[in-house]
């Protein structure tokens, strides 16, 4: 590239960049340009309605203080007092007391399963609920610690407590 055209190039190339940053930065920042405000109709009509609201206002705001309600109106006449009863005897004494209600089986059944054997026969699963657990069991499986499953039919489900010998029944709702 020859001597003469890089000087042109760089003096093309500066002269772009001062014309570039005049016209970014303006020389007027001395002369302040008046602010002209002009009232538009609408503007004006907009005053006019927002005194006539607060007329409207100041109408509705009762003048006299309320008095205290002579009645309640959403009560019923005061009922007169009444002689109090004479205390009742007391009640007597059971001979038998009633036997403790059991409490309420700590499992539940929920559903059944059967599926075939390998000799044709059926075997049947247990679904039960209980102590936040899902147990799935077949006969001769201890469901909890204190109970074992007895027997399964089609929908009902018998345990056997091993600590007081009883049997409990489970039946499918």
């Amino acid at each position: 590239m020859n001597a003469k055209r890089a000087a042109a190039i760089v003096v093309v190339g500066g002269a772009l960049a001062v014309w570039l940053a005049s016209a970014a930065s303006s020389g007027n920042r001395d002369r302040a340009y008046p602010l002209v405000v002009t009232r538009h109709a609408i503007n004006a009509r907009a005053e006019v309605l927002s005194a006539e609201i607060a007329k409207l206002h100041e109408h509705l705001r009762p003048t006299a203080v309320r008095r205290q309600p002579g009645r309640n109106l959403f009560s019923y006449a005061a009922r007169q007092s009444r002689p109090d009863p004479a205390p009742a005897a007391a009640p007597r004494p059971a001979l038998i007391e009633p036997p403790p209600a059991a409490a309420p089986p700590p499992l539940k059944l929920v559903g059944m399963a059967e599926e075939r054997s390998a000799d044709g026969g059926v075997v049947r699963t247990a679904i039960l609920s209980g102590s936040g657990q899902l147990l799935l069991v077949k006969e001769g499986d201890s469901a909890t610690p204190r109970y074992r499953v007895a027997r399964i039919s089609a929908d009902v489900v018998e345990l056997s407590d091993l600590i007081e010998g009883t049997a409990l029944r489970l039946a499918l709702k």
